[in-house]
């Protein structure tokens, strides 16, 4: 009995070593890196150093974001304390209160991550201070930066999207890792040999991009020359072919760093001028001249300028007014020279009705459709087709003025649209979204195009418009060493006055080149008086860059 009871427990505790030794080896082999590493990572502290976002691109792949290196020092507490030596030199150099810092230092355990200049880089490193090393990597935005109403701005808070395409894609842009600097001690804060401090990777993420129709070249030489003139106004270019946006400028612009700076400014930097209505003026004898011709109305007619018409107790004065008018005038002398009598009784021919339905056609009064795409725009207004229009009305709206108003991305479309023979496409902004590999995932593009005119409407148009550059007020626009140009200028009054003077807004609508028409291009100049002289101009230089670096 005593020999069987012995075999019974000498088996029982042979099982249960075999058990253990079992549990040993899964504790300490098969599971030990992985133990272990959650051990410590209940004793790592972290501090982010910034969340990454998905690229916003050109249409050639070219990044608008994420473009400029920045530089981090990354400050260890826990090995500088004590070192009050390397603590002043570091401070010297990066500018910073030496006491300050070494309070920081005294009390922290999680690194101290700072920005730093290149200069400041090389002018730590030959210290060879033990608690410090560098981070390289990407700012979202800089001054550098371009086409910033279009991408718009993220809070720096949170990381997420504001204002444009940031906004609209939030949830594509997004992602959910991020880059950390962690420090690993043991349950009396001291460092963990051979752990300490390091970089925390972050979890692999597939980034989305979003890829727009804008091109970084072109945006860039139409930024560089409104900026140089240092005036407020905007630029929108757009593919006569495609209804492509391929420049969207507005400034002054701003620092997306820095937006509070820009809230309460007077001089709106956050406001988008590209997608704001404004008074038209002589441009929208684009639109007066079409449906003319649409409603089988010839424009062509000789008519005396004495500088002026009156209609009732209005007189409507002519920018001939001062030399005595015009004279006897035709169509392509009354258009190239912008002969508001002229067109106020073309308009009277032709009827506000007639005239109204014609720019709904080209688009004016509504949206153009790049708000679906996150980017806020105005619709512009049209006057209302039912109410009463007396000659006076009909003559307000004839040279552009009273309660017509658009924008100028509407006008560069409108103008694309006679340039491409009477095809108005629907405007594009955003192109598709892409993966990290520039594999297309989603195409967002729309190759919509309806006929809203005829070719040879157009081409009477397009004749008229060439005139503008060659003879009338936008000679300053001429690119015939180019190919050539053709245009319209407008000088917009707004009823608006400052300082006692009347503002006055510029406008410069035209294609380029003359025969084979690639991009279409509004320039509008807040309170910028003269279209001929000031917004033609920017016209010009525009184009020329553009068609010396062959794009």
């Amino acid at each position: 009995m005593n020999l069987r009871r012995a075999s019974f427990l000498l088996i029982s505790f042979t099982f249960l070593i075999f058990l253990l030794g079992i549990r040993i080896f899964y504790l300490q082999i098969y599971a030990g890196k992985k133990l272990s590493l959650s051990a410590s990572a209940q004793r790592i502290s972290e501090k982010g150093i910034d969340i990454p976002r998905g690229n916003i691109l050109d249409r050639n792949l070219i990044p608008l974001t994420n473009r400029t290196e920045e530089i981090f020092v990354v400050i260890k507490p826990l090995l500088l304390r004590g070192k009050d030596t390397d603590i002043a030199n570091i401070a010297q150099i990066l500018e910073l209160n030496a006491s300050k810092l070494k309070r920081e230092i005294e009390f922290n355990k999680t690194p101290i991550i700072l920005s730093c200049s290149e200069y400041q880089k090389d002018s730590l490193s030959k210290l060879k201070i033990q608690g410090i090393s560098f981070i390289h990597s990407l700012k979202r935005y800089s001054e550098e930066s371009v086409a910033k109403h279009v991408t718009g701005y993220i809070n720096k808070i949170d990381n997420t999207g504001k204002t444009g395409i940031e906004k609209y894609f939030q949830d594509t842009l997004k992602l959910s890792s991020k880059n950390s600097i962690g420090v690993v001690t043991d349950a009396k804060n001291n460092l963990v040999a051979g752990l300490g401090y390091r970089f925390i990777e972050p979890e692999e993420s597939n980034q989305l991009n979003v890829k727009l129709t804008i091109d970084y070249h072109i945006q860039k030489i139409a930024e560089n020359v409104l900026e140089k003139s240092s005036l407020k106004g905007s630029v929108v270019i757009e593919d006569v072919v495609t209804g492509d946006i391929v420049a969207m400028v507005s400034k002054p612009d701003f620092d997306p760093n820095n937006i509070e700076k820009y809230l309460d400014s007077p001089d709106k930097e956050l406001f988008n001028r590209s997608v704001a209505s404004y008074n038209l003026g002589s441009i929208f004898k684009i639109i007066v001249l079409a449906s003319a011709y649409e409603n089988g109305i010839n424009p062509n007619m000789e008519y005396y300028c004495p500088g002026y018409i009156t209609l009732g107790d209005k007189v409507f004065k002519c920018s001939s007014f001062e030399k005595g008018g015009h004279g006897f005038i035709n169509l392509e002398e009354a258009f190239a020279s912008s002969c508001n009598p002229y067109f106020i009784e073309l308009g009277i021919k032709t009827g506000h009705i007639n005239i109204i339905n014609t720019a709904k056609k080209f688009g004016l009064g509504c949206p153009t459709g790049i708000h679906e795409h996150g980017v806020e725009e105005s619709s512009g207004h049209l006057p209302d087709i039912s109410k009463f229009f007396t000659h006076g009305d009909i003559a307000n709206i004839s040279i552009g003025q009273g309660d017509i108003l658009a924008t100028p991305l509407q006008v560069a479309d409108m103008v694309a649209t006679i340039a491409n023979g009477g095809i108005k496409n629907k405007i594009n902004i955003v192109d598709s979204i892409i993966d990290s590999s520039d594999n297309t995932l989603k195409v967002l593009k729309s190759n919509q195009g309806e006929r809203i005119i005829s070719k040879e409407i157009c081409d009477k148009i397009k004749h008229l418009m060439e005139k503008v550059t060659i003879s009338g007020t936008g000679v300053k626009a001429n690119l015939d060493e180019y190919g050539g140009a053709a245009a319209k200028t407008g000088s917009a009054e707004t009823g608006q006055y400052i300082n006692g003077e009347k503002i006055v807004h510029a406008w410069f609508a035209g294609y380029f080149p003359r025969l084979n028409p690639k991009y279409s291009v509004a320039v509008f100049i807040e309170n910028g008086k003269s279209g001929g002289s000031v917004a033609a101009p920017i016209f010009e230089e525009i184009a020329r860059d553009i068609l010396n670096k062959g794009l």
